[in-house]
């Protein structure tokens, strides 16, 4: 278990933490607790925060220190889509989000893993795009706003779910078309 596989694992651990602060905003939680009701959505945002910059180190030390693995390669992309598609699943129950934009990000991202699969099934590995990275980091700037939820500058995050749309569906299209002949090999 080397640095860059702690760090993806220690996002994982830190998704139901963020779920917690984020929904102790109201009554979702049966052990809701007033009294750090006030500073939840700023301690969420916190966390998510953190989870966010492991993703990007995890990555950056693993390439830089030649520390690429199996698990890593496996995990790091499904703590990455866990962490931002249950953050949106948190947003939308709050009203913050929108529910087609959540269905389309949901979406896309198990198209891709479906498409990984039978990419692996047949030996080849798919990488992420540049365009999927992108995608991942806007969408983590957005949910960065939408957690903030300040009315002076709610505008950047409808202007941010439009964005994300876009890189979602564009991404979708690119990781297809440059891999379209993984579905020719199917049977």
């Amino acid at each position: 278990m080397n640095l860059p596989n702690k760090l993806t694992l220690a996002r994982v651990f830190m998704i139901p933490v963020f779920l917690f602060f984020l929904l102790n905003q109201k009554d979702f939680l049966p052990f809701n607790i007033p009294a750090i009701e006030p500073y939840c959505k700023w301690i969420a945002l916190g966390i998510f925060i953190l989870a966010a910059i492991t993703d990007a180190l995890d990555g950056k030390i693993a390439r830089k220190y030649n520390l690429v693995t199996n698990f890593g390669k496996f995990m790091d992309p499904l703590a990455d889509k866990l962490l931002v598609n249950l953050a949106l699943i948190g947003l939308m129950a709050l009203g913050k989000v929108n529910i087609w934009l959540v269905m389309i990000i949901i979406a896309r991202d198990f198209i891709i893993s479906g498409f990984r699969l039978v990419a692996a099934e047949k030996g080849s590995v798919i990488a992420a795009s540049i365009w999927g990275k992108v995608k991942t980091a806007a969408q983590m700037v957005m949910v960065c706003f939408l957690i903030m939820d300040i009315s002076q500058i709610r505008v950047v995050g409808i202007v941010l779910q439009w964005l994300v749309c876009l890189l979602t569906i564009f991404s979708l299209v690119d990781y297809l078309v440059k891999n379209r002949g993984v579905l020719k090999e199917v049977d």
